[in-house]
């Protein structure tokens, strides 16, 4: 049995004086060039030219001496009773060495000139051959490329590798340590965690995942029956569906060692390096089990290997990802180690890595329903100071399809525009600004619409809405605009269906009102925008799933081309023949074609309530459910065109 977790010492930890302390390195380094400075001449000579000196001074017979120091420079020493006299009076007399020096080009040049003088001089002037050494510059000429470079690697691998190490920090900075694992360890003793109560809806998912906390705190109770724990949980789910969440909760509840790593960061230009990482953390894990490893956007290294990129020799990814394989179920049993995944890519997964053995238990987190969107506005508002006007049932029945990620982001965002306003407590009105601002964006006022394309927008959404409104299976409409926000000049906010299960017509339906737009356009103006371009990829994308997908075409029969193991996207090839894409293609313009007719039907029934929407859309902007309630009347339950 393994210590309890918060009696190990950290990973990190090494022996009194066992660190080496480069300060004296650098002591020792400041103390040689201290030393070659004193070792340095200082010379105060003036420096003259050749000329100069062979026609100023050699003249006034002054000169006692020449030295040549290495072969490049002439030093001028004068006569001591001359130095300070008349035309040596600027010269240096108290630091005892030369007076004048000059350099020279040629050193044979120069002992020929001073051959040819001293034969006219009745005596001749001495030179003296010197050699001076600068142990320094000649030190720093030879090393300091060197140490340049050594630098320069050791500093980028420090800034590549920071922060790298189990437990946090590279040990030291060691740069060699790149193929340790980065995983954060999450300590219960030290840092407050999240708890199962702080993760609202996925009742079924906690279901599942506390079965493996149960087992990290009871492991007797299953193993005394033969059972064994998972080794692998994945949780997939759309983005914002609370996955990680969900996994910080597994690590507070447990109270055992939580090791949390992203899959991106086994991958790096090394090769070998995510092996390397993938080896060292269940080595980590093992030193301390019972312990859990989460593996946040596994995709990153667990893609399938097989399809059309299968043709590269070297990959480190599947490197990576045969390292993890083995580690989960090799020949050596991780006993007490748990891995928990998400991802937002399921389908894409290595069938060999979601197989029983390793993740042996997938989890799929949905987007809430209405009972666990108010569950997750629970949550959230908590923390909010809110008016007595707030309705939770309200705000959950008008975010459908929102994830737990987008009830949050709507909770600050109201927050925000409340304390924006200067208000003392978050009303309704600011759920709903907020709720307008994260589906449509930011409103923007400042945008300036000729008053002909408003006119023409005011028609645009008035003919989404009237569709709608008259169409037996369309979502339910709660209000229209025309104020510009995000990308969009106007928009038309819709109470979907929770459905789970949707039927031919209920498509056909939701195209025509998608249509409604363009549809109007072109009976009031005898012409179309380009408004409609995000209608027309909706209407597009919704056809060509109900003919490929769905098997919804009598042409195209019962077939479906949907994949859900990904490896059609992998393919350089599509799944069906070249006359069956020509069919499919020519399917859905036929059924977008019915649709557009279908809706110019609906709208031409309803003109004069499609115009009457349009002018009050001029005049308010924004027209809501109680006003289409004076235009339209009561929606009836059952139409029939």
């Amino acid at each position: 049995m393994s210590k309890p977790y918060d009696q190990r010492k950290p990973d990190n930890d090494q022996k009194p004086g066992g660190k080496f302390n480069f300060n004296w390195i650098y002591l020792a380094i400041g103390f040689f060039i201290v030393i070659n400075l004193f070792q340095m001449p200082f010379s105060a000579s003036k420096e003259i030219t050749w000329q100069k000196f062979r026609n100023e001074i050699l003249p006034t017979d002054a000169v006692d001496k020449l030295e040549v120091i290495n072969r490049e420079k002439v030093e001028v020493y004068l006569f001591r009773d001359r130095i300070g006299d008349g035309t040596f009076d600027d010269v240096n007399s108290g630091s005892g060495g030369a007076q004048y020096h000059f350099q020279i080009g040629s050193i044979d040049v120069f002992e020929q000139n001073m051959a040819d003088i001293n034969e006219t001089l009745p005596n001749p002037i001495p030179i003296k051959y010197v050699t001076r050494t600068n142990y320094l510059r000649d030190i720093l000429v030879w090393t300091l490329p060197f140490l340049l470079i050594i630098g320069l690697w050791i500093f980028i691998m420090r800034r590549t590798m920071r922060g790298g190490g189990i437990g946090g920090g590279m040990g030291g900075g060691n740069p060699f340590d790149f193929g340790k694992s980065r995983a954060a360890v999450f300590d219960p003793s030290k840092q407050p965690g999240v708890t199962f109560d702080d993760v609202a809806g996925h009742e079924e998912a906690k279901v599942e995942v506390m079965e493996v906390v149960d087992f990290l705190k009871n492991p007797e109770r299953y193993t005394k029956l033969g059972a064994q724990i998972p080794k692998g949980v994945i949780l997939a789910g759309p983005p914002g569906t609370g996955k990680t969440l969900l996994a910080r909760a597994v690590a507070g509840e447990a109270q055992v060692p939580f090791f949390s790593i992203s899959g991106s960061e086994f991958v790096e230009m090394f090769v070998g390096v995510g092996a390397s990482r993938v080896r060292d953390l269940f080595k980590k894990a093992k030193e301390k089990s019972p312990s859990i490893i989460f593996i946040d956007e596994i995709d990153a290294i667990g893609r399938s290997r097989g399809g059309a990129m299968s043709f590269r020799s070297n990959d480190e990814r599947e490197n990576t990802l045969n390292q993890l394989l083995t580690e989960m179920d090799g020949f050596d049993a991780n006993a007490g180690v748990i891995v928990l995944a998400a991802t937002n890519r399921q389908d894409v997964l290595d069938t060999a890595l979601i197989r029983p053995g390793r993740f042996d238990r997938q989890v799929y987190l949905e987007l809430p329903n209405l009972t666990e969107r108010k569950a997750i506005f629970k949550v959230h508002l908590k923390k909010l100071t809110l008016s007595d006007d707030v309705d939770l049932e309200t705000m959950a029945g008008q975010t459908p399809g929102f994830s737990g990620a987008d009830i949050a982001n709507i909770c600050n965002e109201a927050a925000l525009i409340a304390a924006r306003r200067k208000k003392e407590a978050v009303e309704m009105q600011d759920f709903y600004d907020a709720t307008d601002r994260v589906i449509a964006g930011l409103e923007k006022k400042s945008k300036i619409i000729t008053p002909e394309e408003k006119d023409r927008i005011a028609h645009h959404e008035a003919g989404h809405a009237t569709a709608s409104w008259f169409l037996p299976h369309a979502d339910t409409l709660l209000k229209v605009s025309i104020v510009p926000r995000g990308k969009a000049l106007g928009a038309a906010w819709y109470k979907p269906k929770e459905n789970q299960l949707f039927t031919k017509q209920q498509f056909l339906d939701r195209m025509c009102s998608i249509l409604g737009g363009r549809a109007a356009e072109e009976l009031i103006y005898d012409e179309v925008s380009s408004g409609a371009l995000d209608d027309l990829e909706k209407v597009t994308k919704l056809a060509y799933t109900m003919v490929s997908y769905y098997g919804l075409n009598d042409k195209v029969g019962n077939i479906s081309y949907y994949d859900s193991s990904g490896q059609y996207e992998q393919s350089l090839h599509k799944p069906y023949s070249e006359a069956t894409g020509q069919m499919i293609d020519e399917e859905v313009r036929l059924l977008v074609s019915g649709a557009y007719e279908r809706t110019k039907d609906i709208l031409t029934k309803h003109m004069d309530k499609l115009k009457a929407l349009a002018e009050l859309l001029k005049e308010k902007e924004v027209v809501v459910k109680d006003d289409l309630l004076q235009i339209f009347g009561e929606r009836p339950t059952s139409i029939t065109e």
